[in-house]
């Protein structure tokens, strides 16, 4: 690994303004004070058009074809969905449905989601973690849950939701640390 280590910020909401956005930016703003790392952020209310201009991998081309490789190619994935129905977006959906799964194994990443009650606070267990499961990525332990009081307008306010996702960017950025470790124990033995 050469570089800056690459964050993919997804939010998987449809809307603007999004809570969901705010809350993705805050666990990115929050890891970003841990590390010198480079940012990629996806909107899916931008990146949904292009992504829904394929249905199949092999279909994909021009910004489609960049926002699936900056997926496949981040070192870590914050990824945030509004709660509909009960679950992720489809739109966040047809993005990992796109993706190639062989990037993701052991790919750590950051779970969070926002909804409108704390009866859907389950939707990053129920949801989002079977599906990076699937995919053999690492996600982290604490995830980041807020509903609609949390937020002042579309900024995050609630103490108890910073804490967490404090808490998530530790956790993130101690994954980052020991890949960087991997990767240098990686080059000397190659160059040994």
């Amino acid at each position: 690994m050469s570089g800056r280590q690459t964050i993919a910020v997804i939010s998987g909401s449809v809307q603007r303004p999004s809570r969901t956005s705010a809350l993705v930016a805050e666990i990115a703003s929050a890891i970003a004070t841990r590390g010198d790392y480079a940012f990629d952020r996806i909107e899916l209310i931008e990146a949904a058009p292009h992504l829904f201009s394929a249905l199949h991998p092999r279909e994909l081309k021009g910004e489609a074809r960049r926002i699936v490789d900056t997926v496949e190619r981040a070192d870590l994935l914050v990824v945030g969905t509004p709660v509909y129905r009960a679950s992720m977006t489809g739109a966040l959906k047809h993005l990992f449905d796109l993706v190639d799964h062989r990037a993701f194994p052991g790919k750590p990443v950051v779970l969070a989601a926002t909804g409108g009650t704390l009866m859907h606070g389950l939707v990053t267990e129920h949801q989002l973690r079977p599906l990076f499961g699937f995919l053999n990525a690492l996600t982290l332990p604490t995830t980041v849950y807020a509903v609609e009081p949390d937020f002042d307008g579309y900024t995050l306010a609630s103490a108890k939701v910073r804490e967490r996702v404090a808490r998530a960017a530790e956790e993130a950025a101690g994954h980052l640390r020991l890949l960087a470790l991997e990767a240098a124990s990686a080059r000397e033995q190659s160059h040994a």
